[in-house]
């Protein structure tokens, strides 16, 4: 049997409307690349990435959701489980962060009670097409009680960051709860059956 490489394993989740850079994000930080001609996410799909915390090894599994509301009962599915979920937004596009209320309501519904959370407010390098401030991202997250951060998978701003701080969260939740390695396990390691991919752009 094959030796373990990693002391823990966190299921993170990526959520938010279409189009706002989820797969971006996984990408810039799974693989450290960026381009603008992704393909929309279509139901689920995830990477994976290692990263050293404390001395720990942490296997982060991150799954990427598609924001169409016709996936909407797929990817609710996966809230239950992950220990850490990012809602993230669009800051030229006010609708999505609108959004971000509903996204915290799927979160209430579906997701586990002590689930760690982060509003990402995305492509914070488009200034000059702002339409959300980052007052605006910070008081929703302070009146939810939850981290924020702005980021752009373009311009690399904030993406490590934002994945080290969500994981050393749910470090110190696990701590606090004397969470062993097989505590935070999750043994879900298949790829669903994915459709056709439409054209979509991402950034």
């Amino acid at each position: 049997m094959a030796k373990k490489t990693y002391d823990l394993l966190f299921k993170l989740l990526l959520i938010g409307d279409s189009g706002v850079g989820k797969t971006c994000i996984l990408f810039r930080f799974s693989d450290n690349h960026f381009t603008t001609t992704f393909i929309s996410t279509i139901g689920i799909d995830f990477k994976i990435k290692t990263v050293e915390l404390r001395g720990k090894k942490i296997k982060l599994q991150i799954w990427d959701t598609a924001g169409q509301e016709r996936f909407h009962t797929i990817t609710t599915s996966y809230y239950r489980g992950a220990m850490g979920i990012m809602l993230v937004y669009d800051i030229t596009n006010e609708k999505t962060f609108d959004d971000i209320v509903k996204w915290l309501r799927n979160i209430d519904e579906h997701a586990n009670e002590d689930v760690e959370k982060m509003i990402l407010g995305n492509k914070c390098d488009a200034e000059e097409k702002r339409v959300v401030s980052k007052e605006r991202g910070e008081a929703i997250a302070r009146e939810h009680g939850i981290r924020f951060m702005e980021t752009s998978a373009k311009a690399n701003i904030n993406i490590d960051r934002a994945f080290s701080e969500l994981a050393e969260a749910i470090l110190d939740k696990a701590a606090g709860r004397d969470a062993d390695p097989d505590h935070a396990r999750i043994a879900v390691e298949r790829r669903p059956s994915r459709a056709p991919p439409a054209k979509a752009c991402c950034s």
